[in-house]
């Protein structure tokens, strides 16, 4: 076994080695139901505990936690749902970025200023609750509008 030998073992042996992935960077947002700074307190103790949790911001005024590391998304609401506090992903994004910002189910009093709820693209503009129908009926194309006014 010369040098060729010993060589090609040990890179068949590096090789094997499984390489572990590294995990990036992720920052996961929640909409957490908080009453008082005991509240936030309490949750913010819950998410830093999370496994790869570097920081961890709770905003009580609109009612956000912010949890950057190396952590995932499933294990993050799972350590807030402990808290027995209703939870959800973070719902909003600005209402720039949404196609159709005031579609029913997209608006939101709740949401922070310049924000609504996030939508699928699935809700189109013709999901309104003005029918297609009325518009016709009215429409100077009609020759019984006038009838039916």
């Amino acid at each position: 076994m010369g040098v060729e030998g010993t060589l090609d073992y040990i890179s068949d042996l590096l090789s094997s080695v499984k390489k572990k992935k590294k995990k990036q960077t992720q920052t996961v947002a929640l909409k957490i139901r908080m009453d008082c700074e005991g509240c936030a307190r309490k949750v913010k103790k819950v998410l830093s505990g999370v496994k790869g949790a570097k920081k961890v911001e709770v905003d009580l005024k609109q009612q956000k936690a912010t949890v950057t590391g190396y952590v995932e998304p499933k294990k993050v609401l799972a350590a807030a749902q402990s808290t027995k506090k209703k939870v959800e992903l973070w719902p909003y994004v600005p209402y720039t970025l949404v196609a159709n910002p005031y579609v029913s189910q997209a608006y939101d009093k709740k949401a922070p200023p310049n924000h609504v709820r996030k939508v699928p693209d699935t809700a189109t503009i013709t999901e309104t609750t003005v029918d297609d129908s009325y518009t016709i009926m009215f429409s100077d194309e009609n020759p019984n509008a006038c009838s039916i006014m």
